[in-house]
């Protein structure tokens, strides 16, 4: 089921679907997937005008592929330009994700200060794209390309402390407008930050999560390809600290993102 798909089903039906195993990373399902699912169902509850600012993520425990899940959405808040949103993902009776979304009208200010330039980086098609090996790479991946240009692969120890390159949908990709679900896909497709420093493989994942969005959208559709890079700010005891952003090609900030990630090595 494509991407597009699981939108569509979030938005008619939050309280009666499961999530394909096509979609699994591990034992649980794309993280990148669950967010973005529940995050429809929060939209769905806040005026249009009200684009979102800002979601904190807490993935409290693996959200099984091919069991009922449902998608569970409380207003908080209505200010005069605010909406305080609390949703959460349920799985046989436990909370297995919650998310705090703010979503913010405009409103007229004297404070406008740019964006910091991206990050130069070789086109898409010069870089090394990670291919998808059934039985090796996530099944989540089938969907989602990512080509390096920052930084080593997972489990190639690199001591670097960036990471990033390309990524946008793929395989059978519905066209359509560039929305804050598909963003969520395409950051947290990448791996935890810590996974390049090791040396072989080892289970990692994301503990919370923070990220903020660039309003308006720029217009960009599902086939463009994104410029992401991720830093490393610090690891120890089995936990990392990792900051990134996420451009279009032709360098607009979309989104900047944090991270508390585990890994189990």
């Amino acid at each position: 089921m494509r991407f597009s798909d699981l939108l569509d089903v979030v938005r008619h039906s939050p309280t009666e679907l499961s999530i394909p195993a096509s979609w699994a990373q591990g034992r649980a399902s794309f993280g990148g997937l669950v967010a973005a699912m529940q995050y429809e169902a929060m939209r769905a509850r806040v005026p249009a005008e009200r684009p979102v600012r800002s979601l904190a993520i807490t993935f409290v425990g693996p959200v099984e592929p091919e069991v009922p899940v449902s998608f569970e959405v409380d207003v908080l808040r209505e200010g005069k330009a605010v909406s305080q949103v609390l949703g959460r993902v349920m799985q046989k009776g436990q909370v297995v994700t919650l998310i705090q979304g703010s979503f913010g009208a405009s409103r007229p200010s004297e404070v406008a200060v740019a964006a910091e330039p991206a990050p130069e980086m070789k086109h898409w098609e010069e870089c090394q794209e990670l291919p998808f090996i059934e039985g090796v790479i996530p099944e989540f991946m089938r969907h989602l390309a990512m080509r390096w240009s920052v930084g080593g692969l997972p489990f190639s120890g690199s001591t670097s402390r960036q990471m990033g390159g390309w990524v946008r949908l793929r395989g059978d990709v519905k066209e359509e407008a560039l929305s804050e679900a598909h963003i969520l896909a395409l950051v947290d497709a990448w791996p935890p930050a810590l996974m390049p420093f090791l040396k072989k493989p080892a289970m990692g994942s994301t503990l919370t999560w923070t990220i903020e969005f660039v309003q308006p959208l720029h217009k960009l559709t599902t086939l463009d390809w994104c410029k992401y890079l991720v830093e490393t700010e610090y690891a120890a005891d089995g936990y990392g600290h990792a900051a990134a952003k996420m451009w279009s090609a032709d360098g607009q900030l979309i989104a900047m993102s944090r991270q508390t990630v585990t890994v189990f090595a």
